[in-house]
This record gives structure tokens, sequence and C-alpha cells, in this order.
């Protein structure tokens, strides 16, 4: 390799691949949060949650697979989003516990003290779900964010 090629391997792509995922899980955490804002003036928090949860995480696994892992077309597609259902599932067991917590702890909490839980539990899930989408959902895809 000389001075003017880029370095290829795991790291490499990683380091590649860090800055879409991050920009897109910005994204999708205001997104997940102004739907679980919204949700809550006619429903539950564990509702407003998993509706929020639900429809974010669609999003966020079609824009990684496209942006940060560099998948185009149609296909595996609907096997991406069932594999990244398992990154929802572990998002929504953490932000389920932590409004179970809240409401155990603190009954009838404020929509910012649910909003802040929602933050924490939201970045420990994103943490987990990157390491899924790398290592299992798109293994055998581009080596960075749109065809890099």
């Amino acid at each position: 390799m000389t001075l003017t090629e880029e370095p290829v391997g795991p790291a490499a792509a990683t380091r590649r691949q860090l800055p879409s995922f991050l920009v897109i899980g910005v994204l999708s955490t205001v997104f997940y949060l102004g739907l679980f804002v919204l949700a809550r003036l006619f429903t539950n928090p564990q509702a407003a949650n998993l509706i929020a949860l639900a429809v974010s995480a669609v999003a966020n696994t079609a824009a990684n697979r496209r942006f940060t892992f560099g998948v185009v077309g149609s296909e595996g597609m609907v096997r991406h989003q069932l594999q990244g259902a398992v990154a929802f599932l572990i998002g929504l067991g953490l932000s389920s516990g932590v409004l179970a917590l809240l409401d155990r702890v603190v009954p009838h909490a404020s929509r910012p003290v649910e909003v802040g839980g929602l933050v924490v539990a939201n970045g420990l899930a994103t943490v987990a779900r990157f390491v899924l989408l790398k290592v299992w959902v798109f293994r055998g895809g581009s080596a960075g964010p749109a065809g890099s």
C-alpha cells in the first residue's frame, strides 16, 4: 500500500461507516422522539414508545442500508428489515424498561423526564444496532457509505 491508497480492512470500513451511521442515528432519534411526544397526546407511554420506535426503526434500517453500508436495490431488502427487527426489539426492551422504571420511581413523570430516559435508552440501543447491522445484517454489503 502506498501513502495515497486508502487502508482496507474492517477497521478502515468502520471508520468510513461511523459518520453516516451517527448522522442517521441523530436524525432517527429526533424523528423517534417527535413521534413519541406526538403519540403521547393520545396514548400511554408504552404504546407511544412502540408506535414511535416501530416507525423510526424501519426508516433507520432503510437509511443505514443505503447510506452507511452502501446496499442499493431491492434485493435482500425484506430480509434486512426483518434482521433489523432484532435491533428494534433490543431498543424496545431498553426503552420500555426505562419507561416502566420511571413509572415505578417517578409516577406521572413529565414529558421531559420521559424523553430524557428514552434518550439514554436510545443511546444504548444505538450501540447494539450498529454492531448488529455491521456484523450480521450487512456483513456482505459494501465496505462503506454509498459504495465507498
